[in-house]
């Protein structure tokens, strides 16, 4: 039986004592006095009607506890139901946050993450990989004479391609013995002695990495590299414990970077490249338009030439009309008046259309110096020299 019935039952049982009680007064009463019985009847009724509305109350408040505690009973239910998933779950948690943290302690892990993260923040500023980027370039020099050819190889994680034939070396490096040592400490002081000991670790990157001197075996590289830490967090706890790191990754030719840095320099670089691509389209129009301009000016030169070629044909064709007219037909008509022939001669019409005039400024300007005369096609010798004819 629980709670709430067994308080229903009791309740119940007192306020049953509590009328019987009155009920047996009220009839010891009315042996006493029999002159009050009418009165003792009718509060005996009264009692009774009372008891009853009790009796409903008693009820109804036993329903709703009854309800009540059958509504406790699930939601206590859901409430275990939920307190294990999320126990389960933060079990789960908890196994992948060591299996992470066990495998982020192991350096080709961490190396390859670094890379993974770094290629992420490249692609995610609009670099295209072999084209505007290449990873895992092999680099020979000789530090101690700067040249290409000598014994050492190193191998960037990424060689960025600048406009102009530049380019920017970038290496990602990710410092976290100390740094997860630091987050999972529980005294103040341990906490802060793995913090400097995680700036010592990133310093001691940055003297590796400037070391290295990448700018002497990549052409046309300015002399640094860029740091690239694969977390704000990592590279704010090394400053907190030493503010002056950046300062000493500068004096080593070190740029560090974090997503958010490097995204905006990438950024930066490819609005130089697409810059530089609108610069070699402008001069591609450029030598373009010229070379059309000139082409342009030469048909105009031709044109002309064709102009001054009719022009000079329609000139010869005229006078030879005319001295057809003048001298040949009035001698042919003579055979019409001797009655040799029955018709006379048709006469052929001169030519009166002239070639049109050039009018654009382009072709005019094409055809402004000065060039030698066309000879008169009616001058000509029959081979094109410039010996006249006799006229006839």
């Amino acid at each position: 039986m629980d709670l709430g019935t067994t308080l229903s039952l009791l309740v119940t049982l007192l306020v049953g004592v509590a009328i019987g009680t009155g009920v047996g007064w009220l009839l010891a009463r009315t042996r006493a006095t029999g002159h009050d019985a009418a009165i003792a009847r009718r509060e005996i009724e009264s009692r009774a009607a009372d008891h009853a509305v009790v009796r409903e109350g008693l009820d109804r408040l036993h329903d709703r506890m009854r309800d009540l505690e059958h509504h406790r009973v699930s939601w206590q239910s859901q409430l275990k139901q939920q307190v294990d998933e999320m126990r389960l779950s933060t079990e789960s948690l908890r196994r992948e946050t060591s299996t992470l943290t066990t495998a982020l302690r192991r350096p080709q892990v961490r190396g390859r993450w670094g890379e993974l993260h770094l290629r992420r923040a490249v692609e995610l500023a609009g670099l295209v990989a072999r084209c505007d980027f290449d990873e895992q370039v092999s680099v020979r020099h000789d530090p101690s004479t700067g040249s290409g050819h000598g014994e050492a190889a190193l191998r960037p994680d990424m060689v960025v391609h600048l406009a102009g034939g530049k380019q920017v070396v970038v290496d990602a490096k990710v410092p976290l013995d100390a740094f997860l040592d630091a987050t999972s400490a529980d005294d103040e002081e341990e906490h802060l002695a793995h913090l400097r000991r995680h700036a010592r670790q990133l310093r001691q990157h940055v003297d590796t990495l400037g070391g290295k001197a990448y700018w002497r075996g990549l052409r046309a590289t300015p002399e640094f590299v860029v740091l690239f830490v694969p977390g704000e967090s990592f590279l704010s706890a090394a400053l907190e414990a030493d503010p002056t790191l950046i300062e000493h990754a500068a004096s080593r030719q070190v740029v560090l970077a974090t997503p958010t840095t490097l995204i905006a320099l990438l950024r930066t670089i490819a609005h130089a490249w697409t810059q530089e691509v609108l610069a070699d389209r402008v001069h591609d129009i450029h030598v373009l338009g010229r070379e059309l301009h000139e082409r342009l000016a030469t048909m105009g030169d031709h044109l002309d030439k064709v102009g001054r070629g009719l022009t000079a044909a329609v000139a010869a064709y005229n006078r030879a009309i005319g001295s057809l007219e003048s001298r040949v037909l009035v001698s042919a008509r003579r055979f019409t008046d001797l009655e040799v022939t029955p018709d006379a001669l048709p006469a052929p019409e001169p030519v009166t259309d002239a070639p049109r005039q050039l009018s654009a400024a382009e072709l005019l300007d094409a055809v402004a110096e000065p060039r030698p005369e066309l000879p008169d096609a009616a001058d000509e010798g029959p081979r094109g020299d410039s010996t006249p004819r006799r006229t006839a």
